[in-house]
């Protein structure tokens, strides 16, 4: 029979570290990211909330970034915690550089969590209209429905994002 095995104990240095490191992917500091990535950092590490390397790069909108992270291999499918991508996120805050950048390294257009809800939805929701284009090109679903029956559209609409519903109108 095996024994668990506990899990070390990291030192404050370290977590000091690794806090530094989420906070260069978050602000976008490639200059320091690189030599750790050169030298094995691991490009999918998470902190505390699942949030990747690549899914805070993705959400604050540095597709240098991104584009690297994708580089030393880091998953573009690979969501937080509450079930996020960093497509999502990247769409949500409208970053269309950071959508294509991780369409254009397969991450699936349609993916979703639990709760349903697409980059589409999330582009819709904010009125991001340039990224719905995209990803409208990309082939993704307008008229897929979320967990509670909704499509982007009816998000657009309850969130008051009127030129995401006028796009979605026109689309049918």
């Amino acid at each position: 029979m095996d024994t668990p095995t506990a899990k070390p104990e990291l030192d404050e240095d370290t977590l000091r570290m690794a806090r530094q490191v989420f906070q260069w992917a978050r602000t976008g500091e490639l200059v320091l990211l690189q030599p750790l990535l050169d030298r094995g950092l691991p490009p999918d590490l998470r902190n505390e909330s699942g949030d990747s390397l690549l899914m805070l790069a993705s959400y604050h909108g540095h597709a240098d970034v991104v584009r690297v992270l994708l580089r030393a291999g880091a998953d573009a499918e690979l969501a937080n915690d509450r079930g996020h991508s960093p497509l999502s996120g990247a769409a949500f805050k409208g970053s269309t550089e950071v959508v294509r950048a991780l369409l254009d390294a397969g991450a699936r257009v349609d993916a979703h969590g639990e709760d349903g809800r697409t980059a589409l939805m999330m582009a819709a929701m904010f009125d991001r209209v340039e990224v719905m284009q995209l990803l409208a090109e990309r082939g993704a679903d307008v008229a897929h429905r979320d967990a509670q029956g909704l499509n982007a559209r009816e998000m657009a609409q309850r969130m008051g994002a009127e030129d995401a519903v006028q796009w979605l109108r026109e689309r049918g």
